[in-house]
């Protein structure tokens, strides 16, 4: 998946999440939680620009994402002491922090295991998960999702102002 699919894969899975922090009066979260997933969405594809790591290897990963989720609490753990905020659902903004970074991580691996490359969801054992729906480099696939995803995140955004219940 490139750029483009891969932003609409993130604001697809996004935009539930974008409704309940609404709803639930956590709009400063939902601004936060949106643009960081978004600001990562590719963050998994360093690979291809540091030297020694194989595309989809290890930063397609469960194991990445757990780290990116660690460096996220870890970086939580040093505000929440400065910063006395709210965090929906009781969760400690060091909770908050991991299920930040390990789903931004996620939501990239979604949108490369419809593709017939896969992901390696558990690396360093040696095994592909695909879906074989579409090849990454489809314009078609590309643009649908991130339209599919700009419109669930519109959607989302206008019934949560709307006050449509959970």
């Amino acid at each position: 998946m490139y750029k483009r699919g891969h932003l609409g894969v993130a604001m697809l899975t996004l935009a539930p999440i974008t409704f309940w922090l609404l709803v639930g009066g956590y709009p400063a979260f939902a601004v936060l939680v949106a643009g960081t997933v978004l600001y990562l969405a590719m963050l998994p594809d360093m690979d291809h620009r540091v030297p020694g790591i194989s595309h989809r290897g290890p930063t397609h990963s469960l194991l990445f994402a757990g780290v990116v989720g660690a460096v996220f609490a870890g970086a939580a753990s040093l505000v929440e002491p400065v910063f006395s905020i709210a965090v929906p659902a009781g969760l400690s903004m060091v909770a908050f922090g991991f299920l930040l970074g390990f789903g931004s991580v996620v939501a990239h691996l979604l949108g490369d295991v419809i593709t017939p490359a896969g992901v390696n969801f558990l690396w360093p054992y040696p095994k592909e998960w695909s879906l074989y729906l579409t090849n990454a480099d489809s314009t078609l696939w590309n643009w649908g999702l991130f339209a599919l995803g700009v419109c669930a995140m519109a959607g989302a955004v206008a019934l949560a102002v709307r006050g449509v219940p959970v």
